[in-house]
């Protein structure tokens, strides 16, 4: 077989005969030539399909990372909300904590101002000038009174002894009520009184409100726990989306890592089997280079028998290097 590189440069017409039928001789492949290109053709459409099939399992990855990608954000965009509202919930406890601690001021306050007036009552309180030897106090017969309520209410008797019972305590409350009204009934001890009820009155409220606002304040912090553990649910969902979409992401570049070997690998063969079928291209090329230069050769020989030259003769000279 002849190289095309080898031909040499002709310089008459039987020369270019000669390049001319070097070249139809190289044009036409060989048989090896033809059963290599067949195997190359296999080796492409094998490779061809196996890159296809790398391509769209790349694509169904992709696609389910995106899902995930959605299902994570989704969900930590819930943790986040959950969190919040948990940061509300935290707020509106402390604020209740708050309130609760200044109640007990308050009720504090009020509980010593109770017992500077009822010390002053004791003071004020004048004594009977014949007290009746065993007397209680108004103090112990009311704390006698709470007995016998206490036990009514958490006592089964029987119906003589219930009804035993409920006349001593009618009996009780009406002497309660006359002693207080007889202690009262001295104006500097009347107005201590007043005093007193009012000062009760307001650290019972002070107690209500410590009570209410204490209240409050577990039902808020019980909220934010809650809260926070149903965030805490949701951001281990989130954080098995994300692995699920690591998981998917890395697939998918290998697989289009694969795509383009695949690919790779196909244009390499191409290459080799256009290297085959272009030597026929190469050859007519080589063909038409010849006759281009015989021609110079022919116009050159004009231009030297003094003969007139057209433009294209001169760029055909000037282009085959006669100028």
């Amino acid at each position: 077989m002849v190289d095309t590189e080898e031909l040499t440069q002709v310089e008459s017409q039987e020369e270019v005969n000669a390049v001319e039928e070097q070249v139809e001789e190289i044009a036409e492949p060989t048989p090896e030539e033809k059963a290599k290109l067949e195997e190359l053709e296999s080796q492409k459409t094998v490779l061809n399909s196996d890159a296809e099939k790398h391509k769209q399992k790349r694509d169904e990855l992709n696609a389910q990372t995106k899902e995930w990608k959605a299902k994570r954000d989704t969900l930590n965009a819930q943790v986040r909300e959950l969190v919040e509202e948990a940061g509300k919930a935290r707020e509106t406890r402390d604020q209740y904590n708050q309130k609760v601690r200044d109640a007990k001021v308050v009720r504090d306050e009020w509980n010593t101002k109770v017992s500077e007036i009822r010390a002053k009552i004791n003071e004020l309180r004048p004594e009977k000038a014949e007290k009746v030897e065993g007397e209680q106090s108004l103090g112990q017969m009311k704390k006698e009174l709470e007995r016998l309520e206490s036990l009514q209410q958490t006592t089964v008797l029987s119906s003589d002894k219930e009804k035993a019972l409920v006349k001593s305590i009618s009996e009780l409350a009406k002497n309660i009520r006359e002693k207080e009204k007889t202690e009262e009934g001295d104006e500097a001890v009347k107005d201590l009184v007043a005093q007193l009820r009012e000062a009760k009155a307001k650290a019972e409220d002070a107690h209500k409100a410590v009570a209410e606002c204490a209240e409050q304040a577990q039902s808020a912090h019980d909220n934010m726990l809650g809260l926070y553990q149903k965030a805490d649910a949701i951001r281990k969902e989130a954080d098995a989306a994300q692995a699920k979409f690591v998981e998917c992401k890395q697939a998918a570049d290998e697989e289009h890592r694969l795509h383009i070997e695949q690919i790779k690998s196909v244009h390499e063969i191409s290459k080799s089997a256009d290297g085959i079928k272009n030597k026929k291209t190469a050859a007519k090329k080589k063909r038409a280079d010849a006759a281009s230069k015989q021609e110079a050769k022919e116009i050159f020989d004009k231009f030297k028998a003094g003969e007139k030259l057209s433009t294209e003769d001169l760029m055909l000279l000037q282009k085959s290097g006669y100028l």
